[in-house]
């Protein structure tokens, strides 16, 4: 069994934008000499999760939309008098998605649903460039 550990950078615009990287995740599957196994997709940070979707523009702002019901931007969130800062909603957003998503793949590609994708989300309320570390198991 071989382990890969690679890392991909993705410039992103905050307030839960969702960025497809499916061919990212591809790329680095055929680069990494293992035909089969699983990769790990983990966003290291607080204010972004990786998730699965189907990447279109309906779903791009329906997300976003019903993420602002769950945790609205603006309110006065405790995080914001502990840091003096205005991404509690960010915090509360990536906490209930979740930092990363583990997705098999055989012959160097993700086994994902016909219409599947793999999706960075940046909840943060700024642009930043997000490092997501890739873990690719198998053999």
């Amino acid at each position: 069994m071989a382990v890969r550990t690679l890392e991909l950078n993705v410039p992103t615009a905050g307030k839960s934008e969702m960025l497809d990287i499916t061919g990212d995740i591809e790329n680095a599957l055929k680069e990494s000499g293992i035909n089969e196994g699983i990769i790990n997709i983990f966003v290291p940070g607080s204010t972004a999760s990786v998730s699965t979707v189907e990447f279109e523009p309906g779903l791009e702002e329906d997300v976003p939309r019903a993420l602002d019901k769950i945790a609205p931007f603006g309110p006065n969130y405790a995080h914001h008098a502990t840091w003096h800062d205005d991404n509690g909603a960010s915090h509360v957003r990536a906490t209930i998605m979740g930092p990363g998503i583990t997705v098999p793949f055989a012959e160097k590609k993700p086994i994902l649903g016909d219409w599947q994708q793999i999706v960075v989300i940046d909840h943060d309320t700024r642009p930043r460039e997000r490092k997501l570390v890739l873990t690719i198991i198998g053999d």
